[in-house]
């Protein structure tokens, strides 16, 4: 298994990236469609540098508690010092591949762009977080498809290497560009009920990009495009070439870049 090292998106600059990228009133809504209400305890699976943990603690109130687990210490402690020490909010450094009896069990456990980083575990981790779960509490799992891949227009060159970038992620770096149609599978084959799924746009992206995209998609080219440098030896001017082509795609205000996010709730009928 991976440990925490090989984890994709790993850079100096990913606390800020995790920041920077999540809406916050998107994250309300996916929550409310996952059951998120006050009185809850609610387990937050990489939680990162903690806001998302925040933002659910807020929605569990009055009464309920919101726990965030990541195996970076790094950013553990950034979730401490900027969104800790109030009643109703704890950060642990955790693996969530590893058993998590010590924490106790939840009404619901958020797994929110976890298992795209994990395609060959995820299978094995949905069934480690079942292990968590109280007696008809919630597994709710939201992730990308088809990831990276939908733009319009596209330049010939950039059209080109796009879907040969994710293949390598995929193949070599346990990535998995279509992880968000394999969830409710997960769900059903570990025996969930109540099984539901939805489909949303992640991103929409038209006319004038916003900082905080533009910043995202192009952490994700700098931390993960230079890991191939034998797919640019034919791209005009090479990665550079790439680098300079993507960010002027990024910047046209008549360009289209969408991502479909599916999410999945199932409730587990075991016993505590």
């Amino acid at each position: 298994m991976r440990r925490t090292k090989d984890y994709l998106m790993e850079s100096p600059d990913e606390i800020v990236r995790l920041e920077k990228k999540t809406d916050s009133e998107a994250l309300r809504r996916q929550a409310l469609w996952c059951g998120i209400k006050p009185g809850q305890r609610v387990l937050d699976v990489a939680c990162g540098p903690g806001k998302t943990t925040s933002i659910l603690h807020k929605m569990v109130q009055p009464g309920g508690h919101a726990t965030g687990i990541d195996f970076s210490q790094e950013r553990i402690s950034h979730a401490r010092n900027h969104y800790g020490g109030k009643s109703g909010i704890d950060f642990f450094v955790r693996d969530f591949r590893d058993s998590l009896e010590d924490l106790g069990y939840f009404d619901v456990i958020w797994v929110r762009f976890i298992l795209e980083y994990y395609r060959k575990e995820s299978p094995d981790i949905v069934g480690n977080l079942k292990n968590a779960l109280k007696k008809g509490g919630y597994l709710c799992l939201a992730d990308l498809d088809y990831n990276c891949l939908s733009h319009y227009e596209l330049p010939p060159h950039l059209r080109d290497i796009l879907p040969k970038i994710m293949v390598r992620l995929d193949e070599e770096y346990n990535f998995d560009t279509y992880a968000g149609r394999k969830l409710y599978a997960y769900l059903y084959d570990h025996g969930f009920e109540d099984i539901e799924a939805c489909l949303m746009a992640h991103h929409l992206i038209y006319g004038k990009i916003k900082d905080h995209d533009a910043y995202n998609w192009m952490k994700k080219v700098e931390v993960n495009a230079p890991k191939f440098k034998d797919l640019f030896k034919r791209y005009p001017h090479g990665y550079a070439g790439f680098k300079h082509d993507w960010t002027a795609f990024l910047h046209l205000p008549r360009r289209f870049t969408y991502t479909p996010l599916i999410l999945c709730k199932g409730r587990n009928p075991g016993s505590d």
